[in-house]
């Protein structure tokens, strides 16, 4: 529930990417007959496909690493997430098996690495893009 309404770093990015685009293009669509949907639809949403992606990114990367909150909500260790099954590596008093624990961190590390390299190129438009194709 509390990630429900999303994150609001997210949400600015987002904001400061539309307010980036040029008013131009709304009004060439509403000139050529587009509704607001329609310019929505066929010009805005292309054009925030990078952002859209680095959004997706960073709250994929966000949540995959997220402690505290299935820390608070998860009951059984069969449900826990990676983040939380790394924890289960450590004993209380100074008995960590430190080989298990690094080899289980660099499995827990390759997905985000994966989910980068694939999406970088989204990654790097949306931040960089300001909403004016050269």
């Amino acid at each position: 529930m509390p990630h429900l309404f999303g994150s609001s770093y997210l949400i600015f990015l987002l904001r400061q990417f539309y307010r980036g685009l040029p008013r131009d293009y709304e009004e060439a669509g509403l000139i050529d007959g587009a509704n607001y949907f329609g310019i929505w639809w066929r010009i805005i949403l292309p054009l925030s496909l990078p952002a859209l992606g680095a959004v997706a990114i960073l709250s994929f990367m966000f949540h995959y690493a997220d402690f505290l909150g299935p820390l608070l909500y998860l009951n059984e260790n069969a449900k826990y997430t990676l983040s939380l099954g790394l924890q289960q590596f450590r004993a209380p008093f100074g008995g960590t098996v430190y080989h298990l624990l690094m080899a289980a961190s660099l499995a827990t590390v390759i997905p985000p690495i994966l989910v980068f390299f694939l999406a970088q190129r989204f990654f790097i438009q949306g931040i960089v893009v300001s909403g004016v194709k050269g």
